[in-house]
């Protein structure tokens, strides 16, 4: 059996149409017996069911999915678990276990008027394969959420980030243990833990940019600290991604708190995972920003191999 996941910073990347990196996981008599992941490089939702069938997909584990992506992985026979959330590792585990179930996420949420505010858990976050929560740019009157100014820290590609990375491992698949932690020595991510190096292909934009960099210059057995700084990870946070918007207009968001992430949706369809920051009796305040973003990071990186 192999099983696909959107793969995102470690996460389910909630959003397929826009998926860059799959983790796919090989089963054999129940249990995981390899991970790889690999991009989809940038082609469209419509193409996505012909490119997880190409790959031997039988399952697809994924968040918000649209009706026509469910229609075509249905005709290729692919299985859908969808609605699914946090740790991509542990949500295959709970699925060979019988515990995962789909609950049809169709992505059909939007703020604005007449349309809705869905709930979702929150769910771990780590640090760089793929996390792309997308930063919403300025809000119009309608209350659409504009993201094509979108914050590409999760394929390490903040705009603002500089030169090209080089080095001999860019274009290569490399292998690596990691272990993420903040300023204050609190551990946010770690593969030791998992028991399973990460594998990507540094420079092609799954990893962020100042992880890509270090691994770019390293050799096989070579253990280095970086320190990164906001524009070199998940950027800074934008002001312009932080909007209020009336109750009123949203069903369903008096059944929301502050604290908790929902599915907003884009002017173009796409749901879009945003924290509520705040709520009063008559507003809500949603911060689109990545839950990363402003962050000081610091990675001790070991490169297991180099294929």
């Amino acid at each position: 059996m192999r099983i696909a996941v959107p793969y995102d910073n470690g996460n389910i990347f909630q959003h397929f149409g826009r998926t860059e990196t799959f983790g796919i996981y090989d089963v054999e008599d129940g249990k995981i017996v390899r991970k790889t992941l690999f991009n989809s490089d940038g082609i469209g939702h419509g193409a996505l069911a012909g490119l997880l069938e190409e790959n031997s997909i039988d399952v697809l584990i994924c968040g918000g999915i649209g009706g026509g992506a469910q229609a075509a992985l249905e005709n290729r026979g692919i299985e859908l678990c969808a609605g699914a959330s946090g740790n991509a590792d542990e949500a295959v585990e709970a699925y060979l276990r019988g515990e995962l179930e789909n609950t049809g996420s169709n992505c059909d949420h939007h703020h604005g008027e007449g349309h809705e505010c869905s709930e979702h858990e929150d769910g771990h976050c780590g640090h760089g394969e793929g996390h792309e929560e997308g930063c919403c740019g300025h809000h119009g009157g309608d209350h659409d959420c504009d993201c094509g100014k979108e914050n590409e820290a999760g394929s390490g590609n903040a705009e603002e980030a500089g030169d090209a990375i080089t080095g001999p491992n860019v274009g290569k698949t490399c292998r690596t243990h990691y272990r993420g932690t903040f300023n204050d020595g609190t551990q946010f991510d770690s593969s030791y833990d998992r028991g399973e190096p990460l594998e990507f292909v540094c420079g092609a934009g799954m990893m962020i940019r100042g992880f890509d960099r270090a691994v770019a210059n390293m050799k096989v057995g070579e253990i280095v600290d970086v320190h990164l700084m906001p524009e070199e990870a998940y950027g800074e946070k934008d002001p312009e991604a932080i909007f209020t918007v009336d109750i009123a207009q949203m069903p369903g968001a008096e059944n929301v708190e502050a604290g908790q992430r929902v599915f907003l949706q884009n002017r173009f369809g796409q749901p879009v995972p945003v924290l509520v920051a705040e709520k009063t009796e008559t507003t809500i305040t949603f911060d689109a920003n990545h839950e990363m973003a402003g962050k000081e990071l610091n990675f001790r990186i070991e490169l297991v191999e180099v294929k």
